[in-house]
């Protein structure tokens, strides 16, 4: 997954007096300025849903659902249908709703501000979680090119020097982002499409080692193993989130959304079985690189190897630059509409949100820090499974925000084709979601709650200091 582009997502303007708890807020169109002119069409929204799934992640996570065995493949593709059943969610609420911001507007308009903040905040957490993993993900590779011998403090410090390098990045302006991802973009396009079909050809069987290497039934190993690979689906919603900027949202949002998962994953599972053909199943369950063990399988030498590490070291800290300004315009853009501190929506010279900035880069080393100790592969797991809980309760709650709108017979406002079809589209979202949150395991939703649930006293400041004094009771 990489970030959006760098264009500013319209700000919303901040109520007079704070939405009534008795009646659901109003849509989402009465709490922005008049819309800009609309440019994203269906070929460049389809294009920033693509760029935006296909990112770093993919980079470590053959060899972090290689202990599974090749049963991880079947949850790529069940995967696969869960990830295009969302983006025809996130279709079908941008009929209703189409405008920027669309994980907290969802939730927001169906359920109030609470619940709009619970998804922002989620949202925001899985963002920074996310920077953090893809840090150490970098470690791995920088291993191919600079050897750290396993020695623990040299590779903290590399996980860290990945992330910082980008945070100051972003200080220099929007520009300077711009033109990271887009070198970065093309790049990470080169080892992917080199293993998804040159190395398809030089696959060998024995490699695949056993279907089910986890001991446990194969529906549990299927649920560990998507919750992993969720990390590489994280950006279906884009086309959703940018709505504002869509020409035609109500149609292309659902369009463009579809087709770029459905391409992401067609790439993805090509690749991904193309590396567990090239690399022994012993090997990559352990590999820091497992793009570059590939090509050294196919060249049948190093230096191939060396090129690829290179190409991902540039690739995924060009992720890590976007991230960095996504999270920081994410927690901006809810700022300026009261629910984040007032220090998230101040700006600096060249256009960045330099709180935002600051504030992910410092979470981000507080966990990479805590998590360290265990060595970068159980760190990426543990991070991953991290942003799986905190990256579906935005799509549980938008899954419920459909429900409760054809629940309450709005078709009018959900516009739906058929009744049948959209609540069967928005129970399987929901479900898969839950499906993807139990298999992440007890130690990723327990610190996951723990970051949800320690945005609850911002909300309640926030709202408190923006009720009207003698509302309360």
């Amino acid at each position: 997954m990489t970030a959006p582009s760098s264009t500013e997502p319209p700000q919303p303007a901040r109520p007079a007096q704070p939405p009534q708890s008795a009646q659901p807020p109003q849509p989402a169109e009465a709490a922005v300025p008049a819309p800009r002119r609309r440019g994203f069409g269906l070929a460049a929204a389809t294009a920033l849903v693509m760029g935006n799934i296909i990112g770093g992640g993919i980079f470590a996570l053959p060899a972090a659902v290689a202990p599974y065995g090749t049963v991880s493949l079947l949850a790529f593709a069940v995967l696969s249908v869960a990830a295009v059943l969302l983006a025809v969610l996130f279709g079908q609420l941008a009929r209703r709703s189409p405008v920027t911001g669309g994980l907290y507007v969802y939730p927001r308009d169906a359920f109030g501000p609470f619940a709009g903040f619970l998804s922002a905040w989620s949202y925001w957490t899985m963002c920074w979680v996310s920077i953090a993993a893809l840090a150490v993900a970098v470690v791995g590779y920088a291993d191919v090119l600079v050897p750290l011998h396993g020695n623990r403090l040299l590779e903290g410090l590399a996980a860290l020097l990945a992330l910082w390098l980008p945070a100051a990045a972003n200080f220099a302006g929007t520009r300077v982002v711009g033109v990271v991802q887009i070198v970065s973009t093309v790049l990470k396009f080169v080892p992917l499409l080199l293993i998804a079909t040159v190395g398809l050809f030089f696959v060998r069987a024995d490699n695949f080692g056993p279907f089910n290497a986890t001991g446990d039934s194969v529906p549990g190993a299927v649920a560990a193993s998507a919750a992993l690979l969720l990390y590489s689906f994280l950006g279906v919603e884009s086309a959703a989130v940018s709505a504002g900027e869509v020409a035609d949202p109500e149609r292309t949002v659902g369009r463009a959304s579809v087709l770029g998962t459905l391409g992401s994953a067609l790439v993805y599972l090509l690749g991904t079985v193309a590396v567990f053909g090239l690399v022994p199943h012993d090997r990559l369950a352990g590999s820091g690189a497992p793009f570059a063990d590939a090509v050294d399988a196919i060249t049948g030498g190093h230096r191939g190897g060396t090129v690829i590490a290179l190409v991902a070291v540039v690739s995924v800290t060009g992720c890590l630059n976007g991230w960095i300004l996504m999270a920081a315009q994410t927690s901006y853009a809810v700022a300026r509409d009261g629910l984040f501190p007032a220090p998230f929506a101040k700006k600096g010279r060249g256009g960045v949100p330099g709180f935002g900035v600051w504030a992910c880069a410092v979470l981000g080393t507080v966990l990479i820090a805590l998590n360290y100790t265990a060595g970068p592969d159980a760190t990426f797991r543990v991070l991953v499974l991290i942003t799986t809980f905190t990256g579906c309760v935005p799509y549980l709650l938008s899954a419920a925000a459909q429900l409760y709108w054809l629940a309450r017979g709005s078709r009018a406002r959900v516009r739906p084709a058929g009744l049948a079809r959209d609540l069967t589209v928005a129970a399987l979202s929901f479900a898969f979601s839950f499906w993807l949150i139990a298999g992440a395991g007890y130690a990723a939703v327990y610190q996951g709650v723990l970051f949800l649930f320690a945005g609850i006293p911002v909300y309640v400041w926030l709202r408190g200091r923006q009720e009207p004094a003698g509302t309360a009771g």
